[in-house]
Order: structure tokens, then C-alpha cells, then sequence
């Protein structure tokens, strides 16, 4: 089969688009390196750079594909609030370009990967996607909307269209930038290093952790199931861990140790996160089938950043 993946050079998209590849598909790859990186690539993914919004660059990539999965977005919670605008022109505005771009070349099916930030704080655990959304940040908001849009469109134009609801993922490879990483990467590289971990709020929020292949799983499911038009499903573990419980948890895989700073002024966000799976279990066979700890083991012997 031919597939797009529009954020083919990020974290979930490269690990999507090899996986593919090594399936003997044939994977086309659009990314515009804002923070990916086209070496992580495999050799026979067909990687072109530029821009989601570009139609007339859409319209090429998409000739001949039988489903597209759409990644590419701006991804930090922390930085949409400061730049909610941009937010907007690429998560929302990329979601429309891309679906006008499909409707004029007669794509059928489309995988949206979403975000279980759409969920915000709820009265019960685990989130259901039959629950109201509760966006709190721009980054949420700009994912709800592109779900929305992309379903919308989707029923006007005969197209079919999946929305994966992602939790916390993590794994080899995850980009860590220097302001506002992900806690993963970040916990395990302060650890290895004999650094600080800053714990935001009294580090009882919980989170829902998911290692990148068994969302990789999920991802490649959602493209031949049948009966999945409109739906959204949650990706997750389905287990609930605090941050203090991540951070024992680091400590015990490392076998190291960081200074720990809790900083009950800043926010830790929405209090509880855990997502309901057995809409995934249903309707893409899906099970997640690695720990917490031995995703962070695994993440210790693939990602050579963390090699001491």
C-alpha cells in the first residue's frame, strides 16, 4: 500500500514510517525539520520537505496513497500558551489544508493523531471518549478543532477519518529540546547525569505513559480496521502514574540518582490522566503490552543519548 505521513520526521512519525516500510509498504514522508530529523528515516521512505499547508505540494505527494496519517503539529502545551497563534496556523490550519488537498485527489481514509490533553481535568478516571472535552491549554484546543474539522470535512466528502487520542508517549528517540522537554527523556537524562529534577505542583498529578511501539501498533491497526469512520479512540497504558512515581521509577531503572526539587508554586496540570483502552481493544485489536519499567529500559539501551 501507498501511505502519506504528514510529520513523518518526528518522534511518532519516524517510528511509524519505518515500521511501515519494514512492512514492505511504500511510505512517503513530509515533515518541514522545524524539530524532526530525516536521518532517523529508513532509506526507503520517500521523505520530502516542506510545509502542511502547501497545497500544490500535497497534491503531489498524494497521488496513487490509500491513507494518510497526519502528525504534523506543534506539540508543547507549555509553549501554545505563549504562542497560540501559531498553534493554530499548524495544527488547525495544517489539518484543513491537508483534508481539502485529499478531497481534491480522492484520498479515502485518514489517521488523525490527537492528544488525550483534549480530555482536561474530569470528575472520574479513566477518561472515556464519550467524556465532554475540557481543553486547558492552546494545544489542546487546536487538536479538538482539528479533530472536528477533519471530521466535518470528512463527511462532506465521502472520506474516512480515525482520530487516536495519544497519551503520554515516550521512548527512543523523543526530542528534548531546552526549554519545556518531556518529562521521560528529561527525568532519565537528569538522573544518568547526576542533574536536578524539577517537579512542578507536589508531584501527585498522574499521567498516562505509553512506550512508542505499542502506539506505533495502534497506528498501523487504524489504517485497514474496518468500520472506523469518525471514531476516536484513546492510546494509552491504561495504568495511572504519578510523578513521583515516575521519578522512583527512573531512579530504580538508571540505578542513579538526582537531586529532587519540588516547586509547589507552578502548576502541574491537570490533576489525574488515565485513558480507557477498550474502545482500542475493540475496534484495532490493540493491547499494551510494555511496562512502564521496561519502556524505560528499553528506552536506556536504544537511545544512545543515554549511553554513559
Amino acid at each position: 500500500m501507498n501511505f502519506l505521513i504528514t510529520g513523518a520526521a518526528g518522534f511518532l512519525g519516524s517510528a511509524l514510517a519505518n515500521q511501515l516500510s519494514r512492512e514492505g509498504h511504500q511510505v512517503r514522508g513530509l515533515d518541514d525539520l522545524s524539530t524532526g530529523d530525516p536521518k532517523v528515516l529508513s532509506a526507503d521512505v520517500h521523505f520530502t520537505r516542506g510545509d502542511v499547508n502547501d497545497r500544490p505540494k500535497l497534491w503531489t505527494l498524494l497521488q496513487e496513497v490509500y491513507c494518510v496519517y497526519h502528525l504534523a503539529a506543534r506539540v508543547s502545551v507549555q509553549e501554545s500558551i505563549l504562542y497560540p497563534r501559531e498553534y493554530n496556523a499548524v495544527n488547525v490550519g495544517g489539518t484543513v489544508s491537508l483534508m481539502e488537498a485529499m478531497r481534491d485527489v480522492g484520498v479515502r481514509r485518514v489517521v488523525l493523531v490527537s492528544s488525550g490533553a483534549i480530555y482536561g481535568d474530569q470528575g472520574e478516571q479513566p477518561l472515556r471518549e464519550s467524556m465532554a472535552p475540557n481543553p486547558r491549554s492552546p494545544y489542546a484546543v487546536s487538536k479538538l478543532a482539528a479533530e472536528y474539522y477533519m471530521n466535518t470535512i470528512g463527511d462532506l466528502w465521502q472520506i474516512d477519518t480515525v482520530s487516536l487520542r495519544v497519551f503520554n508517549a515516550y521512548g527512543p528517540g523523543q526530542h528534548l529540546p531546552a526549554s519545556h522537554p518531556p518529562v521521560v527523556p528529561f527525568f532519565l537524562r537528569q538522573a544518568i547525569h547526576k542533574g536536578s529534577i524539577v517537579v512542578h505542583s507536589d508531584g501527585n498529578q498522574t499521567r498516562d505513559y505509553v512506550y512508542i511501539d505499542d502506539v506505533v501498533s495502534a497506528m498501523v491497526a487504524a489504517s485497514t480496521a474496518p468500520n472506523m469512520d469518525g471514531l476516536v479512540i484513546n492510546i494509552g497504558s491504561g495504568r495511572e502514574t504519578s510523578t513521583r512515581d515516575l521519578v522512583k521509577s527512573v531512579f530504580d531503572v538508571t540505578g542513579a540518582r538526582a537531586e529532587v526539587i519540588y516547586n509547589p508554586k507552578t502548576s502541574g496540570g491537570v490533576s489525574r490522566m488515565c485513558a480507557d483502552i477498550s474502545l482500542a481493544a475493540q475496534k484495532l485489536g490493540y493491547k499494551s503490552s510494555i511496562s512502564l519499567e521496561e519502556g524505560l529500559r528499553m528506552t536506556l539501551q536504544r537511545d544512545p543519548r543515554f549511553n554513559v
